[in-house]
């Protein structure tokens, strides 16, 4: 099935609304899957990187995820500016300029200018993301909401696990520079599908509730919030947790006892298997849990993970990774979720705010656990990474949403769908 034939209307019968649904879900995962796989796949080749530069583990993990910043600065951009950007057009363009960034840092001649780009890819990558999850907000039913949130955080988890093992392979056969190269060529793949699955969104009146705001009034708004100012902080925590994991296990499992071939270590994030699996269940496990029953069990999901990376057996270890990963994608599907939900005026300045807030995690993440991990050992890293967690369990008692999701003149309405002429949907 190409790209194109996702945008067409398809009868109203049950098997085919089903398989519309299908395709309507399978294109939002691969989206993200495209936007996302830069940011995740260089960790993958952090230690031939290092060699490469000639630098130490908490150097190269810093310039790696340098990505974050650009994120972070991106996310705050499209909160303040992206309500004026015709999400279609924002989507596909800022893929196809990501291309640039990524397909030069095959050339990148130094640490410095290599971190430079991994800015620049972090600027395009936040700004597809922020307005691809606007997109959704504002166009998906009440119903449908949690469900294409999780199946784009779903496109995030294969970006890391397939990201990962492409990455790894291609370094290992074809060097670092055609890495780049090839996924360069991904990144105007996402910007062919980015413009040809979404349609530009049908004129409506813009909300009573938020006609004429501000955008510093909008960041306002939504900053009063308790319950979404947990979820910023929340945000922050969880990629914390999971960039301190994932960026510097990597130098665990190459060194002694474990001591894993490159190509060995790519297979190691199968971890990111059984997520695929469970990511796309977190719509229906806060229907079946609630919100914030929902979100302790995945934060405890990865807690238990923990101490099993400090095991010196590659098997503990791996179930570990597993449990993490597990726990900290069904977390963020769920923090995500919330946002979109419960932002009912300018839910695109709230998902920048949510973004700019994660993606800063990351950054911080890196710099504190690296140098965790460098002066005191991996199992010092691992403590921080536990009290992020931990802290995000506790944050996660204000995460109370609100009884009246959709009021008169909010954004979403029921007959709104994740792609527009799509059969109409019934909120509950």
């Amino acid at each position: 099935m190409t790209p194109a034939s996702l945008i067409h209307p398809i009868s109203g019968s049950q098997a085919d609304h089903m398989h519309g649904a299908f395709w309507r879900h399978a294109s939002i995962a691969l989206m993200a899957f495209l936007t996302l796989v830069d940011l995740f796949a260089t960790q993958a080749i952090l230690p031939s990187l290092a060699a490469h530069y000639q630098v130490g583990a908490a150097a190269m993990g810093l310039a790696v995820n340098a990505s974050t910043f650009g994120m972070a600065l991106g996310a705050l951009a499209v909160a303040f500016a992206g309500r004026r950007l015709d999400r279609r057009l924002g989507v596909a363009a800022a893929l196809a300029l990501l291309a640039l960034p990524t397909l030069a840092l095959a050339f990148a001649p130094d640490l410095a200018s290599f971190a430079a780009l991994r800015v620049l890819q972090g600027l395009a990558m936040s700004a597809a993301f922020a307005l691809a999850l606007s997109y959704l907000a504002e166009h998906c039913s009440a119903r449908a909401a949690a469900g294409a949130f999780a199946m784009y955080v779903t496109g995030n988890v294969a970006s890391n696990l397939f990201g990962r093992l492409f990455s790894a392979a291609l370094a290992d056969h074809f060097g670092l520079a055609a890495n780049f190269q090839v996924f360069a060529a991904m990144n105007l793949a996402g910007a062919v599908l980015a413009w040809f699955s979404l349609r530009p969104a049908m004129a409506m009146p813009m909300p009573t509730t938020s006609r004429g705001l501000s955008p510093w009034a909008a960041l306002a708004l939504h900053w009063r919030d308790p319950a979404l100012r947990a979820s910023f902080a929340i945000g922050f925590l969880i990629l914390f947790a999971f960039i301190g994991t994932f960026t510097y296990v990597n130098f665990v499992l190459r060194a002694p006892p474990l001591a894993l071939a490159p190509m060995t270590l790519g297979f190691v994030y199968f971890v990111f298997a059984p997520a695929l699996i469970t990511t796309p269940l977190a719509g229906r496990t806060v229907a079946w849990l609630g919100t914030r029953r929902a979100f302790r069990a995945s934060i405890a999901l990865a807690l238990i993970g923990l101490p099993l990376l400090l095991a010196p057996n590659l098997a503990a270890v791996i179930v570990g990774l597993a449990l993490v990963g597990v726990g900290t994608f069904l977390a963020q599907a769920t923090a995500t979720g919330f946002v979109g939900r419960q932002a009912t005026v300018e839910p695109g300045t709230a998902s920048g705010m949510y973004l700019a807030s994660y993606f800063a995690g990351g950054l911080v993440g890196s710099a504190v656990v690296g140098a965790l991990f460098e002066r005191f050992g991996w199992g010092i890293a691992v403590l921080a990474i536990g009290i992020a967690l931990s802290l995000c369990a506790l944050l996660a008692s204000r995460l109370q949403e609100r009884t009246t999701r959709c009021t008169p003149g909010s954004r979403r309405r029921p007959w709104q769908h994740p792609f527009p002429n799509r059969p109409k949907e019934t909120s509950t």
